[in-house]
């Protein structure tokens, strides 16, 4: 049969996310964390498995294109691109795709996102650093609320925890006045990831920011990416900028995606590098990235880097 015009386009879509050779392109600039150099670009894990933070029908199209083989296929490709550093939360997907992808790529970076799960049980805990992640970051939301209900000690006992274990600590937070927190307590954590949109306010803390009214769904103010930078630059530690492209509410066209890449860099520290979730369904993300990436700080156009 011949294929319609939405099964042509799909596969070629994949063809152009498939791996191409190690040697296609130039290695990006990076940085140190740890024993290790981080490209400054890192790719993201969310549209990997479903979470487009947009509404359940993206969900559902990312999780329905999005098999095993076409999220190792992704995350190759963005290492063919010059990437070398992979972040992901814990699941029992991630962590098949990780030990799939490290055995195929073993000098592949990657930080790890907690999930509740690895809160719960030290076994869980100790599976996850036996992986070898550089670092274990606790989770975002999970922070902002516990900050907020007053339990800020429960995020604190969770990097005492993962520091015991010898992987860099991390923690995660979209709240700048958290990140804040931490650096005036002076707490024992390695690097931050720093969400450029404050997407974990309450519908209370929205209402008062719109007149008593609260807007439906995440809520990304174009502001917002000015106050979590600004927190950023006074930070003593490495930050790894995440949601720079607001979920892809920032643009979809090149010139779109390349202004807000250009403002990432332009607005974080030398020592920080940025994630960003890929979904080649329809381009080449991957490549397309890498390419604005290098040429961003190879411009002048940003903080400069170390190489």
């Amino acid at each position: 049969m011949t294929p319609s015009r939405r099964e042509f386009f799909a596969a070629g879509a994949l063809a152009a996310a498939a791996p191409a050779p190690a040697s296609a392109a130039s290695p990006l600039p990076t940085v140190s964390f740890g024993s290790a150099r981080v490209t400054r670009l890192i790719v993201g894990s969310n549209p990997l498995y479903g979470y487009s933070h947009f509404n359940q029908i993206l969900d559902r199209h990312m999780r329905d294109w999005m098999t095993a083989e076409r999220r190792r296929e992704t995350v190759q490709r963005a290492l063919a691109a010059g990437v070398n550093t992979w972040q992901t939360h814990w699941s029992a997907l991630s962590m098949e795709d990780c030990d799939a992808l490290r055995a195929a790529q073993p000098g592949l970076n990657w930080f790890l996102l907690s999930m509740r799960e690895l809160h719960r049980s030290p076994a869980l805990l100790a599976e996850a650093v036996r992986r070898k992640p550089l670092g274990i970051a606790h989770h975002g939301n999970m922070t902002d609320d516990l900050f907020r209900q007053g339990r800020s000690h429960e995020v604190r006992e969770f990097t005492k925890r993962v520091r015991q274990t010898g992987v860099l600590v991390g923690v995660s937070a979209h709240n700048p006045r958290v990140i804040e927190t931490i650096e005036e307590q002076n707490w024992d954590v390695d690097y931050y990831m720093t969400c450029f949109y404050q997407v974990s306010r309450t519908r209370e803390e929205l209402r008062a920011l719109c007149n008593g009214e609260a807007p439906l769904g995440e809520t990304y103010l174009e502001r917002d990416p000015d106050r979590m930078a600004s927190v950023i630059r006074m930070t003593r530690k490495p930050c790894l900028a995440f949601k720079i492209l607001g979920a892809g509410r920032a643009g979809f066209s090149g010139e779109q995606v390349e202004r807000a890449i250009r403002f990432a860099f332009a607005h974080i520290k030398p020592s920080d590098a940025v994630i960003v979730g890929m979904y080649p369904r329809f381009k080449d993300e991957p490549e397309e990235n890498a390419d604005i990436v290098r040429r961003v700080l190879a411009g002048g156009g940003a903080s400069p880097a170390t190489s």
